[in-house]
């Protein structure tokens, strides 16, 4: 799923990557298994299971804040080494961090993996990577 991200002249402006990897250990809401789905909310993010024939279930959700991967970003780091580390987001309680998230430098990009630890359900976890597109000619980072 991308995510624009617009702004006034001389402020960045790219497109944000985020690529769902996997659901972990999660809920089981059919017989046997579930058919997992997940929506993606600006600061907020959401797993389903898909029903046929009725109302899908329910699957936790999660959240977490984008603002360490954007000041990443807005650092115009140019020319590091592949897989340098930028910054390292601790779990904490503002956020349902699994374990410790890098941000870092890939192939010239941003980008941040995070695992995070679904809410509201008995258990599972879902695993997301961050990428960073600058727009050519945009000004942005």
């Amino acid at each position: 799923m991308n995510l624009a991200e617009r702004a006034a002249p001389g402020q960045m402006v790219g497109l944000l990557k985020v690529r769902v990897l996997r659901g972990v250990n999660l809920a089981v809401r059919d017989l046997w298994s579930s058919d997992p789905y997940v929506i993606l909310k600006m600061g907020k993010q959401e797993v389903y299971d898909k029903d046929t024939f009725s109302l899908d279930d329910r699957m936790g959700n999660a959240e977490f804040d984008i603002h360490p991967f954007v000041e990443a970003v807005k650092m115009n780091l140019e020319g590091l080494p592949n897989g340098t580390i930028i910054r390292k987001v601790v779990p904490c309680r503002r956020n349902c961090l699994a374990e410790e998230s890098h941000v870092y430098w890939s192939d010239g990009e941003v980008v941040q993996d995070l695992v995070l630890r679904l809410r509201n359900v008995e258990c599972g976890e879902v695993e997301l990577q961050l990428h960073w597109i600058s727009i050519p000619g945009s000004g942005g980072s």
